[in-house]
């Protein structure tokens, strides 16, 4: 069952890292592409709540709804920020200055006093940052876009340990389908009035680019994403943190074959890098 569990989240991380290719492909702003993410999700997942999890619902306590909604409002801020910074920078960069959640996730850990890191996961922890950092700095470019654009992903790595850090505080007393219809949702009311807000254009776009949102809200966020919130019911959320880093090689490669962006030995050597640190934090999870 143990096993189980870590090629679960090996597979949520595999489905994540399409995220960044689906955003490439479609063609339109960014915080309308999160709207269509969250909102195609949420959809999806609704009747499925309302049927076999109403009762739950009901039952939820104030405390459960202010953890779950916070949760939400974090998720959409995480993707606001993430996918706007890929107008400006490269996959690579983006993906490698997102999953610095880590360090963030880590730092509340040792604040707040729950879910402590061991030191062998402390080590991991490191040593996957390191990894994220040699895969990124041939691509971090000069300029005020760019930079912008790394600002934009890094802000996105901070919301994605918030939301992290609140889903590990409620999914042990929530089960996956409640917990993952009411944090989406809360997210893509959020970004949808977000678009509405901007005045963004909602519909008008080519084919592509829809088959881009449904990509995005089946394999990356409900197969992806979910599977990270199911994991926060068996492992803390320093480890799934760690396990987030596992993005920037899947995503590498992705867009080594997709969007022809080169891979590099930096890239090998920093993929070698965070594997070993996933490994360790997850000796440091056994323990």
């Amino acid at each position: 069952m143990k096993g189980a569990k870590y090629v679960a989240l090996a597979l949520g991380i595999a489905a994540v890292s399409t995220g960044a290719i689906f955003v490439r492909l479609a063609d339109a702003p960014a915080i309308v592409t999160a709207a269509y993410r969250m909102g195609i999700a949420s959809l999806l997942l609704a009747p499925f709540a309302l049927v076999r999890a109403r009762g739950e619902i009901a039952r939820l306590g104030a405390a459960e709804w202010r953890a779950v909604s916070a949760a939400g409002v974090f998720l959409a801020l995480h993707f606001a920020t993430w996918i706007s910074s890929l107008d400006y920078t490269t996959v690579a960069s983006s993906v490698v200055l997102v999953n610095t959640n880590p360090l963030w996730v880590g730092l509340l850990s040792l604040i707040l006093g729950k879910d402590r890191p061991s030191n062998l996961t402390k080590a991991g922890i490191v040593l996957s940052v390191l990894g994220a950092v040699v895969i990124g700095a041939g691509d971090f470019a000069l300029g005020k876009g760019a930079l912008w654009g790394d600002f934009l992903a890094a802000a996105g790595g901070c919301f994605c340990a918030l939301y992290i850090w609140m889903g590990r505080s409620v999914r042990p007393r929530m089960t996956l389908l409640t917990y993952t219809a009411l944090c989406y949702s809360t997210a893509a009311v959020i970004l949808w009035a977000f678009v509405f807000a901007l005045g963004l254009p909602a519909t008008g776009y080519p084919k592509e680019t829809w088959a881009a949102f449904l990509a995005l809200a089946l394999v990356p966020q409900l197969l992806g994403h979910s599977t990270y919130n199911w994991a926060l019911r068996y492992f803390s959320a320093n480890f799934v943190a760690v396990g987030l880093l596992g993005e920037p090689v899947g995503s590498s490669i992705l867009a080594y074959f997709i969007l022809k962006e080169g891979i590099t030995m930096a890239k090998f050597a920093g993929g070698a890098l965070i594997l070993a640190g996933i490994y360790l934090a997850s000796r440091g999870e056994e323990k």
